[in-house]
Order: structure tokens, then C-alpha cells, then sequence
């Protein structure tokens, strides 16, 4: 699942607050800030992020 960014516009009525969101590929994009409750959310695009959870993903699981 990656792992988006936001942004609340803090000119236009905004407060700033910026935020990471894990979120599904089909997911639709937020648009309420969780801080101020007004819908100036905006989406960064930025390099795709993604959390990989596991034992191992080279060291571990493949023999040398």
C-alpha cells in the first residue's frame, strides 16, 4: 500500500498541517483536513512510497 501526502493550503483558509496517509491503490483522494476540518486539502506528488513489512527482503531470504 503506498503511503500519500497532504497538504491543507494555509493561504486560502488552510491551516498547513501536512500528513502522511496509507492508502490502496484505488483509494480516492482526501479532501478534508483532519486538523481544521475545512476541505482544502491538496495531494503531493513526490516519489512513490511503500512500507515493506517482513523478515527480510535480500539478507534474509536468499542464501549468499
Amino acid at each position: 500500500m503506498p503511503l500519500n501526502q497532504y497538504e491543507c493550503i494555509k493561504g486560502k483558509g488552510g491551516c498547513g498541517h501536512s500528513f502522511e496517509e496509507l492508502q490502496g491503490l484505488n483509494d480516492k483522494a482526501l479532501k478534508k483536513c483532519p486538523k481544521c476540518g475545512k476541505l482544502k486539502l491538496i495531494k503531493l506528488f513526490g516519489a512513490p512510497s511503500f512500507k515493506l513489512i517482513g523478515s527480510g527482503f535480500y539478507v534474509n531470504d536468499y542464501p549468499k
